[in-house]
C-alpha cells in the first residue's frame, strides 16, 4: 500500500452532503492538502496527545480541522453463499494488530491527479475533481477487495454506499461500502492465499451475521459503525424500504 493516507472528508462532501457533517465548499478546503502524508496522519490522528488538536464544536468538520482525517474505505462482502468476508489483521500492522476488520483501505488521490491542494480554484475545475474523486471513491473500494482477499474485480457486484463511520478513538472517519461477489466463501478462501495484499492479515473468516455480532466488539470502532450501517441497510431491505439513506445514521463508538 502507497504511503498516502487518502482524501481529507472536505473533498467528498463538497458533492455529496451528509446531514451530520454538512456541506462544504470547494474553496473552504484550501487550507488543507488534498494528499495527505503518512506523517501528516501519524503527528496528528496518531498522535498520543490526538484529543488536543480537536477543537470543542459539534460540527465533525471544525472539531477535526486540525487533524488529517483522511477518508478511509472499508466493505461489507457478501459472498453467494450469503456470507460475510472478515479479515483479521497482521499483529505487525500498525494500526489495531491482531483486530477483526472488513476488507478496506483508503482512495488513492494520485488516480485522479491530485498531488496538492493548488490548481483547482476555478469552478470549472471544482466539480471537474470532484467527480473525479467521487468516482475514485467507488474505483478504490473494489481495488481493496481484491488486493486483500484476491476475488477477481468481475466477481464483485457495484459498490453500494451505505454510510461513513468515525470512531471515536483518534477521530479516523472510514466510507463503508455494500459488495456482492458471485463466488461462495470456500472458492474465495483459496484465493486469499495468493491475494497481494495478504500480508497485511493473517485469516480470512466467512460469518454468518450472528457470529459477525460476536467478533464486532474486537473490530475498530470505525468498523464496528460499518457493521451498525450493514445492519440498517439489512433492516431497511426487510420493511421494503429503499436501504439507508447515506449519511443520516453516523455511529460513533467508543474505540
Amino acid at each position: 500500500m502507497k504511503h498516502t493516507t487518502g482524501f481529507p472528508i472536505p473533498i467528498l462532501l463538497w458533492s455529496t452532503p451528509f446531514p451530520r457533517y454538512g456541506m462544504q465548499e470547494f474553496n473552504k478546503v484550501h487550507p488543507f492538502t488534498m494528499e495527505r502524508s503518512l506523517g501528516t496522519f501519524v503527528g496528528t490522528n496518531l498522535s498520543p496527545i490526538w484529543e488536543r488538536y480537536l477543537v470543542p464544536s459539534e460540527d465533525d468538520c471544525i472539531q477535526c480541522q486540525h487533524t488529517s482525517s483522511p477518508l478511509g474505505n472499508g466493505a461489507v462482502v457478501e459472498t453467494s453463499d450469503k456470507k460475510i468476508l472478515v479479515l483479521q489483521r497482521s499483529n505487525k500492522v500498525g494500526e489495531f494488530p491482531g483486530y477483526f476488520v472488513f476488507p478496506g483501505g483508503h482512495p488513492e488521490p494520485q488516480e485522479v491527479g491530485i498531488i496538492s491542494h493548488e490548481g483547482f480554484q476555478e469552478l470549472n475545475q471544482c466539480r471537474t475533481i470532484n467527480n473525479k474523486v467521487s468516482q475514485e471513491m467507488f474505483d478504490s473500494i473494489v481495488r481493496e477487495v481484491v488486493e486483500e482477499i484476491g476475488a477477481p474485480a468481475d466477481s464483485l457486484s457495484s459498490p453500494i454506499f451505505i454510510g461513513i463511520s468515525r470512531r471515536v478513538m483518534n477521530v479516523r472517519p472510514t466510507a463503508f461500502f455494500f459488495i456482492k461477489c458471485n463466488l461462495q466463501s470456500d472458492e474465495i478462501q483459496q484465493l486469499y492465499s495468493s491475494a497481494q495484499d495478504g500480508f497485511e492479515s493473517t485469516q480470512l473468516y466467512a460469518v454468518s451475521m450472528s457470529d459477525l455480532e460476536n467478533m464486532a466488539s474486537k473490530m475498530p470502532g470505525c468498523h464496528r459503525g460499518g457493521f451498525a450501517l450493514y445492519k440498517l441497510m439489512v433492516q431497511g431491505s426487510e420493511t421494503g424500504a429503499s436501504g439507508v439513506c447515506p449519511g443520516t445514521h453516523p455511529y460513533y463508538p467508543e474505540a
